[in-house]
């Protein structure tokens, strides 16, 4: 079977092997714009030797950040310093990637060194929207309940934002629907009450999620690839589970949708998550066998060959890192060596391997 090294091909994209750098939020950002921070981090991931390197979430308007500090991509002069990143990145032989996101009732956050809590006015802070006026924190600000319009006017937004990427050269667009954000929000009954076409039973809480899918590929071109990152299980009794998921990701695949990249949780405080090493490789696997469509397991996966056994038995296509390439940013090269594999590092850096 195909290992970690492994290259895969999706759509016309190749990657050199099945290491994926997770889209990590670095609360680094002033107004929305990309600096010098994420273009040594991301970079030195490449450098590193990761298949595919993921820009952290990035707002597609500035009230979806999830802190006033986050990345965005809701207007075009955020191009250019993006561009940069994505360029640098496929020069080192990785595939640059980009999240889309909207944190919904999760936005307007501290950053974590900052302390917990919402982010008050005077630091930045604003007031979130979300599918129904219902606070994440019991005693937080409830947020205001979007409307149609402002619905429809988010799923262009999304769109814009693919369509921005593109220009700034990315070759993945992942639509964040996991960890309790905008997307996730209207999916899971726990945080979605309302009485229209977008609250109610299943085929109503998925209509936002899929009309984003919907319009993103519009304007994805069709040679690139097309990921949407979900919480397969809200982890709380009567949530978002992982039958739902399945069926979430035949009807994204049978949209245009390429992966779904498997995480869980995020929706709810009171949730309770069976943590241990790879516990969310079972999610990938049943979404990948019972829906047909490629996934990508990620959460508490350290060592190459705990990754190399995820995709020998063919229980996820991808594997994404995320702690382990903050601890590690070389860890791709030296899977190669742990794995048995040849391994190529950038020219500068051959002396050492």
């Amino acid at each position: 079977m195909p290992g970690l090294l492994t290259p895969l091909t999706i759509r016309e994209v190749a990657f050199r092997n099945r290491i994926a750098v997770s889209p990590m939020c670095q609360y680094s950002s002033q107004d929305g714009f990309a600096n010098d921070w994420h273009l040594v981090h991301l970079g030195s991931r490449a450098v590193g030797g990761a298949g595919l390197v993921m820009m952290e979430a990035t707002a597609v308007e500035a009230r979806g950040r999830i802190s006033p500090n986050d990345q965005g991509i809701w207007k075009d002069e955020h191009v250019e310093f993006l561009s940069r990143i994505a360029g640098f990145v496929r020069q080192q032989g990785a595939v640059a990637g980009i999240q889309l996101a909207h944190a919904g009732r999760k936005a307007s956050t501290r950053r974590p060194w900052d302390g917990a809590g919402m982010a008050p006015e005077n630091a930045g802070g604003w007031q979130p929207v979300a599918p129904s006026a219902l606070a994440f924190h019991p005693g937080d600000p409830a947020p205001t309940e979007l409307t149609q319009p402002e619905i429809a006017d988010l799923v262009g937004a999304f769109a814009e934002g693919a369509r921005r990427a593109l220009q700034a050269g990315f070759q993945v667009v992942e639509i964040h629907a996991a960890h309790g954000y905008l997307v996730h929000q209207f999916l899971s009954p726990l945080s979605n009450r309302r009485g229209d076409e977008y609250g109610g039973p299943f085929e109503n809480r998925i209509r936002f999620a899929l009309e984003v899918a919907r319009a993103v590929r519009a304007v994805w071109p069709g040679h690139l690839p097309l990921f949407v990152r979900i919480s397969a299980t809200d982890w709380v009794e009567d949530g978002w589970d992982i039958g739902d998921s399945v069926e979430l990701a035949r009807r994204l695949g049978a949209l245009g949708v390429d992966l779904i990249d498997c995480s869980s949780g995020g929706l709810a405080p009171q949730q309770k998550i069976a943590l241990g090493p790879g516990y969310q490789v079972p999610f990938a696997a049943r979404i990948r066998r019972e829906a047909g469509i490629a996934t990508a397991a990620v959460g508490l996966i350290t060592t190459p060959q705990q990754a190399d056994e995820i995709v020998r038995a063919e229980q996820a296509d991808l594997v994404l890192l995320a702690r382990e390439f903050l601890r590690d940013p070389y860890f791709a090269l030296h899977a190669g060596k742990a794995l048995g594999d040849e391994v190529t590092p950038p020219v500068q850096y051959a002396r050492a391997f």
